[in-house]
């Protein structure tokens, strides 16, 4: 009896000792984009950007199966090629910038389904509503030759709804289309 209490504490203690630490990544801006496509009267795509303000990559292991993602966006840099339509969008006939002025997304599960392909399901949190949404992931990992350090690029894509966000619900699907591709490309260098 004695031999199983003695034993217990040590093995706990080993179990934590050789515990994966989660490494955390570091995005690279200067290499990392938000972007999303809208169908316009059912004939053509207007394409736009959102400038990332933060995004973060946690994981233990080495294919990213326990991995965490985040970022955050500021819908003030919503940039569509054209300032009329842009300053257009900030306003609450569609985003409500002054109102809503972030964009933000949370990884809840990051399975991974073949080599270099992941599902990604998380909350995305947009116009003032939170919903799971469920993308698609591919990854790629290398080594940086300026500085040799580990580095990872995540390209995620997926659809969303705008009305699911009650983002210009009034709006019929004629004029702008309810889907809304997104696509980010995010390039983290590890800590």
């Amino acid at each position: 009896m004695i031999k199983k209490y003695f034993f217990f504490p040590i093995v706990v203690i080993l179990l934590v000792a050789f515990k994966p630490i989660p490494a955390t990544w570091k995005l690279d801006t200067m290499h990392s984009n938000l972007g999303f496509s809208i169908l316009h009267l059912t004939v053509s795509e207007v394409k736009g950007t959102v400038m990332l303000t933060e995004a973060t990559l946690v994981a233990t292991e080495e294919d990213l199966i326990d991995a965490t993602v985040s970022m955050k966006a500021d819908i003030n840099t919503i940039d569509t090629d054209n300032d009329k339509r842009d300053a257009h969008l900030k306003t609450p006939d569609f985003f409500d910038a002054v109102k809503f002025p972030e964009l933000a997304f949370t990884s809840t599960s990051f399975k991974k389904v073949s080599t270099d392909k992941y599902l990604i399901i998380g909350n995305l949190t947009l116009h003032g509503v939170t919903k799971p949404v469920t993308l698609n992931a591919s990854v790629k990992s290398g080594i940086n030759p300026s500085n040799n350090k580990p580095i990872t690029g995540i390209k995620i894509m997926g659809i969303i709804k705008r009305t699911d966000f009650d983002i210009s619900k009034a709006t019929p699907e004629q004029i702008i289309s309810d889907e809304v591709a997104i696509e980010a490309n995010l390039e983290f260098g590890k800590q």
